[in-house]
């Protein structure tokens, strides 16, 4: 996607990474858009990790943080980042990115043009295929034969 988008990717030395200072550190700032995209291009286009010493020294230059690692450790960011995960929870976040629209979850990064479209035409969730989806009965699960 990223080469599709003209995007330069350097991917970190390793997948999965633990990203809890990171999204910390993303509370503590606010969680703006500018955070956000710093943080992301920090660690896909730079191939920082946030994890270890080099990369979020990194992290923490691009974003101009002096205090950085005393910001994380604050209970109210801590306590911030376990809300906003039990919300994501509890409106069925599921993979990344999700987008929440109209109660109508969209999960992955293949759902994103859908997430434009239903936006440009809210009317596209209500068309008579769209509501047939809920009365569908679920089909074979594989490896349950």
């Amino acid at each position: 996607m990223a080469k599709q988008q003209g995007i330069p990717c350097h991917l970190p030395p390793k997948f999965p990474f633990n990203p809890l200072k990171a999204l910390r550190l993303a509370v503590s700032l606010g969680s703006d858009r500018e955070t956000i995209e710093t943080i992301f291009r920090c660690i896909w286009q730079d191939g920082l990790l946030p994890e270890d010493e080099l990369g979020w020294q990194g992290i923490v230059e691009a974003l101009a943080v002096e205090d950085a690692d005393t910001r994380i450790q604050q209970p109210e960011v801590k306590e911030q980042l376990i809300e906003n995960g039990r919300r994501a929870i509890e409106a069925g976040v599921f993979g990344v990115p999700t987008f929440v629209y109209d109660k109508v979850i969209f999960w992955g990064a293949d759902e994103t043009d859908f997430v434009l479209q239903t936006l440009a035409d809210p009317g596209i969730l209500s068309t008579e295929e769209m509501l047939r989806i809920d009365t569908i009965p679920p089909g074979e699960r594989p490896g349950t034969e």
